[in-house]
């Protein structure tokens, strides 16, 4: 017994040496709760994260492969340096004006086969990773380009996802895919297979562990926008770049970088509970205005005739109809939409933005984005592509007093598509032009790297109530996901609050809306973009409620402060939004029966407020009530219904 232990004592404690080796760095994040581990073993760069003393992310991959080098296997570990980052910004776009932003940070150094570097820079918040890649010059190269990413993140078994599948390229209307517009499901298995993987952001549930949020943010012209893939092993997702059949086949799949070069931050929300996941600021707290601002912009609401009265509406008479809308609203702007190049014209659009500044409102006109890597027809076309175009279109614009463009269709997320975002943006603010971009990618800190960017679609949005019945049976499933995934990491255009009971001109007959006027009143506190195109319609001036008229002529669309009141993607969701000293408090819900609900509104302590909701038979009401000194409201919503409390 004696000699068993003497020949094989040293090599246990070679083995226990070699696994405390392997782990290379750790730090935590400034309350502690949040750690996160880098290993080096067998050639390979691993990280692991845990939030309270349990298991988030296990040990999962890191590393890239470029051209000129691998930095994916071969790797020795170098060297790790900490330091803390810490800074206060504001910002009217997004879902906090005010953010007071402290980090601790890792940068970890390996090296390859070829020895060269590559810097990992991680910045760990309470409740918030974000890392990225930097890569020094290689020797004589001082460029490369990036082909793939082994980023991955590895998931305990019981985990199950909130993921919105990547729709296949040069598919759908005039071959514009992937535009980030399919639908999610719930609670879905791990691993389950999409073709061509999922988009950022995606949520996961980690049992009774907690919750995950992974998205990437900084995405600029310097590189391309990535999603998420299935892997052989099903707990294992990784990071992908784009498909080189979007875009007609056009342009790389990779990155093209200028070195010294980073690339963009990979973000990972963790928390015990869905609080800090609605409240998280982290795709705007890690990136800087990439321009000065040429003049204060303004936002706020818009109305927009396509939406229901579609493209016959595109003519003088109509488009003036829905600018006396704006002016009895009391709203800033109105959208004229697809084919006012060819209905009206350039020279009775001048008559008409006169007529629109007579009434106090401003203009915002569409535009296709280009034409070139896609079928789709609509015109003004052709004049965001070319630089050349572009300035003489914005030149006129500016000189006709057009305040904003709303630019469609770009389908892709490669390199060349991201140049082209960030010239249109550029060119813009030279003009003094907002942009919304809608058949569009996510949002990736554009809000605050960009200052006239004023939202973007990238969701199943309110066009396709109009012509979908399925997507006007789950409008409810949707809206108490987004929330949680798509608007917590970026702004989000969804054009929607319908008064109208039928999604048609007419109001009568076909595409019966399937949730109440309550729930269509909290979408528009529910949704988050500093520009809001409402679907309120003429009609609605004289067959809606004036409460409801009120209330659409009332609610802001920037805001103070954001809080997470209760919900479950996919079943119900209660936000509380702050602008000025006015809190809003809406929710939906989404299940088959009536949710009862007790709600803790500290902000509300002691306050009347206005109460907005629905009654069983599915009319909606309002009445004045009072919140209790304890902060405490329980309410009852009705399926597909929704709520409103306002002080």
């Amino acid at each position: 017994m004696k000699k068993f232990t003497l020949i094989f004592l040293p090599l246990i404690i070679f083995c226990l040496l070699s696994e405390v080796k392997a782990q290379v760095a750790e730090i935590s994040s400034p309350d502690g709760k949040l750690k996160l581990n880098i290993f080096s073993e067998e050639g390979k760069a691993l990280y692991s994260v845990s939030f309270q003393g349990k298991s988030m992310l296990e040990k999962s991959p890191l590393g890239l492969i470029t051209n000129e080098s691998d930095f994916s296997k071969n790797l020795k570990f170098i060297n790790s340096k900490k330091d803390f980052v810490s800074k206060k910004y504001s910002n009217e776009k997004i879902k906090k004006s005010e953010v007071e932003y402290k980090a601790n940070t890792l940068t970890v150094n390996f090296t390859n086969a070829d020895q060269f570097n590559m810097e990992i820079e991680f910045q760990v918040s309470d409740n918030n990773i974000a890392f990225r890649y930097d890569i020094p010059a290689m020797k004589d190269r001082f460029s490369c380009v990036v082909l793939s990413e082994v980023t991955s993140f590895k998931f305990p078994s019981q985990t199950t996802t909130f993921l919105s599948p990547m729709m296949k390229p040069m598919t759908g209307f005039a071959r514009t895919a992937p535009s980030y517009e399919s639908g999610y499901k719930a609670d879905a298995e791990l691993g389950t297979k999409a073709e061509y993987g999922y988009v950022f952001p995606g949520l996961f549930h980690i049992g009774n562990d907690g919750w995950i949020l992974l998205s990437e943010t900084g995405v600029s012209s310097l590189y391309c926008a990535s999603h998420l893939e299935t892997t052989s092993d099903k707990n294992l997702y990784k990071v992908a770049y784009p498909n080189m059949v979007e875009n007609n086949g056009f342009g790389s799949s990779g990155a093209s970088l200028s070195l010294p070069g980073k690339t963009p931050w990979r973000t990972i929300t963790v928390a015990e509970n869905l609080k800090p996941i609605v409240e998280t600021t982290i795709p705007f707290d890690v990136v800087e205005p990439l321009y000065e601002p040429s003049q204060k912009y303004q936002f706020g609401k818009s109305t927009w005739s396509w939406i229901l009265w579609q493209d016959n509406s595109m003519n003088y008479d109509d488009q003036s109809l829905f600018i006396d809308l704006a002016s009895k609203l009391g709203y800033e702007f109105i959208l004229i939409d697809a084919l006012w190049d060819k209905n009206i014209g350039k020279e009775r659009m001048k008559e008409l933005i006169q007529y629109a500044k007579s009434k106090n409102v401003d203009v915002m006109l569409w535009y296709n984005s280009n034409g070139t890597a896609n079928d789709a027809p609509m015109g003004p076309r052709n004049k965001m592509s070319s630089s050349i175009e572009r300035k003489k279109e914005m030149k006129w614009l500016k000189e006709a007093g057009v305040k904003g463009l709303k630019v469609d269709f770009f389908g892709g997320d490669k390199q060349e598509t991201m140049r082209l975002y960030e010239d249109i943006l550029s060119d813009a603010n030279d003009f003094g032009l907002m942009i919304i971009f809608h058949g569009t990618t996510l949002p990736r800190g554009w809000e605050v790297m960009y200052p006239n960017f004023a939202g973007s679609e990238a969701v199943l949005a309110s066009e396709m109530l109009y012509f979908s019945e399925d997507v006007r049976k789950q409008e409810a499933f949707f809206a108490t996901l987004h929330p949680f995934i798509r608007n917590t990491v970026g702004s989000m255009e969804f054009g929607g609050t319908f008064l109208n009971k039928y999604l048609t001109k007419s109001n009568t007959e076909k595409n019966r809306r399937l949730t109440t006027d309550g729930f269509q009143l909290a979408t528009a506190v529910l949704f988050q973009n500093p520009i809001q195109m409402f679907a309120v319609m003429p009609n609605n001036l004289t067959d809606a409620p004036k409460f409801q008229l009120d209330f659409m002529k009332e609610v802001p669309t920037l805001w103070d402060e954001t809080v997470f009141i209760d919900g479950y993607p996919g079943k119900y969701s209660v936000i509380a939004r702050r602008h000025q000293n006015k809190w809003y408090v809406a929710g939906v819900n989404a299940e088959k029966t009536a949710k009862k609900l007790t709600l803790n509104l500290p902000m509300l302590v002691g306050k009347n407020v206005e109460l907005i909701n629905d009654y069983k038979s599915g009319i909606t009401f309002t009445k004045q009530i009072s919140i209790s000194k304890k902060g405490i409201y329980e309410i009852e919503i009705q399926p597909n219904g929704g709520f409103v409390l306002k002080n």
